[in-house]
């Protein structure tokens, strides 16, 4: 069961509630139309979401069945692994546990789908879990639909990348996309929800509700699906995706079929992030006006780190940011106006206090450049506490997957018995060969990338995803070589030889 104090802060119900507000006005029509819904809006507190969805089930007196996954929190697995001498590496850094410095007070993992499924199959109407996959709602809802066996890797894999393709909502309809300017007439203001289509054999069609703004496009596909993947392994506790094939299909207007995923066994192990207590921090911010930006800056710096030296030795954490820039000719101050951040952390409020940062960060401001204006609002010059985050993996043999039903009977989904141990390192396709001499391919004119790919940011990690677009004969084509960096070196180098190659997004040849 899910630790109820583990998921509360100061009494405060630690799920999502933006769900509750949108499932209780549907409630009527899930009973009316026999829907399934799975969420992973539980949080921290998947127990008494459950509680609250179960109450306005029983208020509206229908009589749908909900259910809770379990197990995602696994604080207990891990203290218990490391007095066994578990180093739990970080994924980003490589740092061992034991060195971060900061004492654990919570840790979650990532589940895979397949409880979801079984609480289907166990009748359950609504199931609600905390930190599974962004794509195991769609893996289970498939499972339990088409019926398929653990082993039906390809399956899985393919309901796996689908899941992924729509679990950011409006990002596979052109939210958050590069190439955002053709979607202006096409209903930008509102641009419309993703679905997915999963047959029985596992293919895969992406589309979006009808008369809904934005599009659905290889373009808008590919963008998603370049979203927080850090190669061509991706993870899953169900399965692992090879994405180093995949293409994708233009069928019809806002209908795209996915195209040639591979699969393998998932690995042994799951992530998990590990939460701890990481001290406090305050910000205050001064606008600088005109010219002379920098040089304005470097003077409010020099004289904010000597109004600080007295207390600034406490602090894990003393930066100075500009954010913005002037225009060359800006047409009112708004334009003209750059802002310098200056933000600190320490291990205790009390180093933070305002008289050792607030009051020494504006106390400049009759010394300091020709228009020196702080932030007013001070309110972030306060101490406020901050967290760190860890990531790293536990054994999926260690954590306790369960599904928990509206009778409250509860039962264990047994981690997967086939997996495959991959290397840390993603496979790297980088290392040129027989380069070309790029003199042959005509004048270069020097410009920003954005104008030859589009890309993509995620949250979480540091990798840069980009895929190109190529233009012959007015024709756009989605390489569906993108991740496969030999086969697009070879296809610039002889299909494109000699030709024009123009930007989606500017009309500079390149």
């Amino acid at each position: 069961m899910t630790s109820r104090a583990q998921g509360k802060l100061d009494n405060i119900d630690a799920f999502e509630p933006t769900f509750v507000e949108a499932l209780e006005p549907a409630l009527p029509h899930i009973a009316k139309y026999g829907i399934k819904v799975a969420c992973n809006a539980g949080a921290t507190d998947t127990r008494r979401l459950w509680e609250v969805v179960c109450g306005m089930v029983e208020r509206n007196g229908l009589a749908l069945k909900v259910a809770w996954v379990g197990g995602d929190e696994v604080l207990p697995a891990v203290k218990a692994a490391i007095e066994k001498g578990e180093r739990f590496e970080n994924l980003c850094t490589g740092q061992a546990l034991g060195d971060w410095g900061f004492e654990p007070i919570y840790a979650q993992a990532y589940l895979g789908g397949l409880g979801i499924a079984a609480a289907f199959e166990k009748g359950a109407d609504i199931v609600v879990c905390g930190r599974v996959s962004d794509a195991s709602p769609v893996i289970g809802a498939a499972v339990w639909w088409h019926g398929w066996g653990r082993g039906e890797l390809e399956k899985l894999a393919n309901a796996f990348v689908a899941g992924h393709l729509i679990e950011c909502s409006n990002y596979v309809c052109g939210g958050n996309y590069s190439g955002f300017k053709g979607l202006e007439g096409k209903g930008w203001e509102d641009i419309g929800y993703p679905i997915a289509e999963i047959s029985a054999q596992g293919e895969v069609v992406i589309t979006k509700n009808r008369d809904s703004g934005g599009e659905v496009s290889v373009g808008t596909c590919t963008s998603q699906l370049l979203y927080e993947i850090q190669g061509p392994w991706y993870f899953n506790s169900d399965v692992t995706a090879e994405l180093d094939e995949l293409w994708f299909e233009q069928l019809s207007t806002d209908r795209v079929a996915l195209k040639g995923v591979k699969a393998e066994p998932p690995p042994p192990t799951t992530k998990i992030g590990i939460t701890a207590k990481g001290g406090y921090m305050a910000e205050v911010h001064w606008f600088i006006v005109g010219l002379d930006v920098k040089e304005k800056a470097r003077m409010m710096e020099a004289q904010v780190r000597k109004t600080l030296q007295p207390y600034s030795h406490r602090f894990t954490r003393l930066e100075f940011t500009l954010n913005g820039s002037c225009p060359e000719n800006p047409t009112n101050q708004n334009t003209a106006t750059v802002d310098l951040r200056i933000v600190a952390q320490a291990p205790e409020a009390e180093d933070l206090a305002p008289g050792k940062f607030l009051r020494p960060c504006i106390d400049p401001i009759m010394e300091g450049y020709p228009g020196s204006t702080c932030q007013l609002d001070f309110r972030q010059g306060f101490p406020r506490p901050v967290y760190e985050y860890y990531v790293t993996l536990l054994p999926q043999a260690d954590v306790h997957h369960t599904v928990n039903m509206h009778d409250e009977r509860s039962f264990e989904i047994p981690p997967p018995a086939e997996t495959r141990t991959y290397p840390r390192q993603q496979p790297s396709r980088l290392a040129t060969r027989d380069a070309v001499d790029l003199s042959k391919f005509g004048q270069t004119v020097r410009g920003p990338l954005g104008w030859l790919v589009h890309a993509r940011s995620g949250d979480k990690g540091s990798d840069c995803n980009v895929g190109l677009w190529v233009r012959y004969k007015d024709e756009w084509d989605w390489l569906r070589t993108l991740l496969n960096v030999e086969k697009l070196k070879e296809l610039l180098a002889e299909e494109y030889k000699g030709k024009p190659i123009v930007s989606p997004s500017s009309s500079y040849p390149v």
